[in-house]
């Protein structure tokens, strides 16, 4: 049995986002999608007695959002909903996604702000510390066709210590989603503008291709790929030079700083989320646990 997709739902345009992109990994994957509502155990102060009238009619507004989400996946996949009572939300996500063996936690964007990718309190706490892989989806997504297939599976491969992580992760996707790979590395050179970097520019070009012929040759032979090396000034010049497809998704590593088997942004993706039209899933860092599962 394929390991379920579990979807952060809150009762706005993020979570309808979230639930958009949910089904659509969901269905790419042969995998039920789980939709929560986190409730924080500490729902009142200490100095107030918890109010029985009052926890059911929390309980009984979370189900009537869940009903709503429900009705948005619209029978495209098979869904179950759960009310979960956590310390914050991304707590109870984590644990949640945990319990159910989830192959990955998927959150809608923050409102307000500039840009597509938004991060809110919930996302960056998950980015920072979950042992599941997290989905940031885009502002909009909710907008694109439900029934839209995945068409790619995109990898940024870095050069240090790590990026067997995602490949595997990639790869498992991929294979699972029945689409093809394709592996990208990013060449960029950050310095003043008064640096000779032509020298430095040739060097890390050619490094980059080097590890994506290294990842590349240790793929599937069944697996369709093709390897990408995006060459900028900056990451978000690097990330805006390359075509992205309307139905792919990237997945990126975390950070050295990771914690075993712990997610945490690195300065890498999250300057890549600045310009990425795409979800983008944030691998932790320890075993594989984007593939699916018996």
């Amino acid at each position: 049995m394929t390991t379920p997709v579990v979807v952060g739902y809150t009762a706005t345009s993020s979570g309808h986002d979230a639930i958009a992109f949910g089904v659509r990994l969901a269905r790419a994957t042969g995998a039920d999608l789980h939709v929560v509502i986190v409730l924080p155990t500490e729902r009142r102060s200490v100095i107030t007695p918890p109010s029985e009238g009052y926890e059911r009619y929390l309980h009984e507004q979370a189900q009537k959002w869940l009903s709503e989400a429900v009705d948005l996946v619209d029978g495209a996949v098979t869904v179950t909903t759960h009310v979960w009572d956590g310390e914050s939300a991304a707590a109870g996500l984590v644990e949640a996604a945990d319990s159910l063996h989830a192959r990955a936690i998927v959150v809608g964007p923050a409102s307000g702000g500039r840009g597509k990718h938004r991060i809110g309190s919930t996302a960056s706490e998950l980015l920072h510390s979950s042992d599941v892989p997290v989905a940031i989806v885009p502002r909009g997504t909710r907008k694109l066709d439900i029934d839209r297939p995945l068409t790619r599976v995109t990898a940024a491969i870095g050069t240090r210590a790590g990026a067997d992580l995602v490949r595997t992760d990639s790869v498992a996707l991929a294979a699972d989603a029945g689409v093809p790979l394709r592996l990208i590395s990013l060449a960029t050179i950050d310095l003043p503008a008064s640096f000779d970097t032509g020298a430095i520019r040739v060097a890390g070009f050619s490094h980059a291709e080097q590890v994506l012929a290294e990842a590349r040759a240790d793929l599937p032979k069944d697996l369709t790929s093709t390897v990408v090396v995006a060459a900028g000034d900056s990451i978000q010049d690097a990330v805006s030079g390359i075509e992205w497809d309307k139905g792919e998704v990237a997945l990126v590593g975390s950070s050295r700083l990771a914690q075993p088997q712990r997610l945490f942004l690195g300065s890498t993706a999250a300057k890549m989320l600045h310009t990425l039209p795409v979800p983008m899933i944030v691998v932790p860092r320890g075993a594989p646990r984007t593939q699916g599962g018996h």
